[in-house]
């Protein structure tokens, strides 16, 4: 082994080290914030009566199950490359599942949002608890179908005794037959171009109704900017779920940063979305600004009715 080699490990090492580091410690900090929110949600009893926050903690939810789980894979890739195949399996199901509900959430959230601002008057009645569970059941149900075929097609053409061998948590290493490379391709594509449709023809129906809008321009602007909000939060897990290709067409141009490219394209796919939605809620969101402010004022028992924004 010559001393360029060493230098090489070395600097590699380091470099595993401060990515780790980096993703860690804002993982731990966005998890943290969207902690505090939902802690704010189930402190005050005035979120659970309006569906567009029962949506907004579903996606927070969602939010954290998905950080937690795919730093910890990037993790493992590190700590433990070769992992046993059914921890895998169990692991990427799970992020699999929560990244797909992601987009059907933001969804769910703009249609909501469309029908208080074009159509207030049924509002109330299209728009209640039990419709809003209901929904976050279907989310949850479609999100998890795919992961769930893909599961029953390695069983089927596997022999048990692969899920007790160890390999490099990766999807494609687990779930590498023709029929997953097809099946994801066509229903990734079919389903963002769905939720796309979905998020520009609620915009644009808020947007022209804007000055016509029973609820006023005001609210109509603000939900205007949500939906545009949720859009960048929906370019971003569209990304995400053409990772793989993006990573291999850059890695393709620029072979000698490929690690680079890695870090990058997880940090941007991942981590940075999940800060998305405390920014438009926590942060834009009046009633909840003044109810988390309340939360934080040393466990303070006061119950103060503030306005609706």
């Amino acid at each position: 082994m010559n001393i360029s080699e060493v230098n090489k490990r070395q600097e590699f090492f380091g470099e595993a080290i401060i990515k780790n580091l980096i993703v860690v410690v804002l993982a731990v900090i966005i998890n943290s914030i969207n902690s505090l929110l939902l802690y704010t949600a189930f402190k005050n009893p005035v979120f659970a009566q309006e569906p567009r926050y029962i949506l907004y903690m579903q996606l927070i939810i969602n939010d954290i199950i998905t950080l937690t789980v795919c730093v910890t894979l990037f993790v493992f890739t590190y700590l433990v490359p070769n992992l046993n195949v059914a921890i895998c399996c169990i692991l990427i199901l799970i992020a699999s599942n929560v990244y797909k509900n992601t987009p059907l959430n933001l969804a769910g959230m703009a249609i909501e949002r469309f029908v208080a601002i074009c159509y207030p008057l049924h509002h109330a009645r299209i728009c209640t608890i039990q419709n809003t569970k209901i929904l976050i059941g279907i989310i949850w149900l479609v999100g998890a179908l795919p992961g769930i075929v893909d599961l029953f097609v390695v069983l089927a053409l596997r022999p048990l005794s692969f899920f007790t061998t160890s390999h490099m948590c990766y999807q494609q290493n687990v779930f590498n037959f023709e029929y997953h490379i097809i099946s994801h391709g066509v229903f990734n594509i079919g389903y963002m171009c769905s939720v796309w449709v979905v998020l520009f023809y609620t915009y644009f129906k808020v947007l022209f109704s804007a000055k016509s809008a029973a609820s006023g321009p005001a609210q109509a602007q603000k939900a205007r900017r949500t939906i545009l909000l949720h859009g960048v939060q929906l370019l971003l897990c569209t990304l995400s779920l053409f990772t793989t290709v993006l990573d291999g067409a850059l890695t393709a141009l620029f072979p000698y940063y490929q690690s680079v490219i890695y870090f990058s394209t997880f940090t941007l796919t991942s981590i940075l979305p999940r800060l998305l939605s405390p920014l438009i809620y926590g942060m834009r969101d009046q009633k909840f600004k003044k109810y988390m402010k309340s939360s934080l004022m040393c466990g303070s028992n006061k119950r103060a009715i503030y306005p609706s924004d």
